[in-house]
């Protein structure tokens, strides 16, 4: 039985700083070879895997069917980190046309890694929404999967401009032997630049009520809750007031406090 606790809370520990170590390697440290970083990624996919069944997820054999919706549902919300953890070593988009067409395909592959991300985490917000229907936090949950239903297809297309428009803007000016974006391309950086202002910002939201809705149901702790909520605002605020500037605003840190309350979740679907 103890070494049954030891491994839940190595899995818990392992799980809870991928996303610290995979953001500070992917800003500190920049891109690297994909020989070096597809490698460690894939076997840190078996590793978060591991980790997600050791904590909880293994309830899924089990005949308890309401701990297995729980379990799934929180999975639903891990998936997003294990996939972009492999931008730990992408590093930061390249910052110059050269950059983009140099490395292409592996930014065509991050986007839509997002993208897939993003997907998920509706999916995890709807099994979440199902799951509090009949509870004491059933009001919070439906304003928290409203908000992901409307800022999720904003996220999908943000980053289907990233994967698909950009490279090709880039490969024409490389080809063309043009240094300066065109004039054309201002209005249309301009209107993704607000369109994902405005789809990050509801992510926070909508992650401030689905912690709420978790608090009321008793699926959370208020500490918990309230840790959730306070960062979920303090994200929506960021990005508000500093826009670009803020680093709330990089694609997957909406994805973040989701994550975090999955592993919550996990462990207590798998406590007996």
């Amino acid at each position: 039985m103890e070494s049954k606790l030891i491994k839940r809370n190595i899995s818990q520990v392992y799980l809870s700083l991928v996303p610290v170590l995979a953001s500070a390697f992917g800003l500190g440290v920049g891109y690297i070879s994909y020989k070096i970083y597809l490698p460690i990624w894939i076997i840190n996919v078996c590793l978060m895997l591991t980790a997600s069944w050791t904590l909880g997820l293994h309830v899924i054999r089990s005949d308890d069917v309401e701990k297995k919706h729980f379990a799934i549902a929180a999975f639903f919300l891990i998936v997003p980190w294990i996939l972009v953890s492999m931008f730990f070593g992408l590093g930061p988009p390249p910052q110059s046309p050269a950059g983009w067409v140099a490395t292409a395909t592996e930014q065509e592959i991050r986007y839509i890694m997002l993208v897939i991300a993003g997907v998920f985490i509706a999916v995890g917000f709807a099994a979440l929404r199902e799951k509090l229907k009949n509870t004491a936090g059933s009001f919070y949950a439906m304003l928290g999967f409203s908000a992901i239903l409307i800022a999720i297809p904003l996220f999908i297309l943000n980053m289907i401009f990233w994967s698909a428009y950009l490279p090709e803007l880039f490969k024409f000016m490389e080809a063309s032997g043009i240094e300066k974006r065109p004039e054309w391309h201002n209005p249309v950086r301009e209107q993704f630049n607000l369109l994902a202002l405005v789809e990050v910002s509801i992510t926070y939201l909508a992650t401030a009520a689905i912690s709420a809705a978790l608090r009321d149901a008793g699926w959370l702790t208020k500490i918990a809750s309230r840790i959730c909520i306070i960062v979920s605002l303090l994200g929506f605020l960021a990005v508000v007031f500093l826009g670009h500037s803020s680093p709330f605003i990089i694609p997957a840190f909406p994805f973040l406090v989701p994550y975090y309350i999955a592993i919550i979740l996990l462990r207590r679907a798998g406590n007996s």
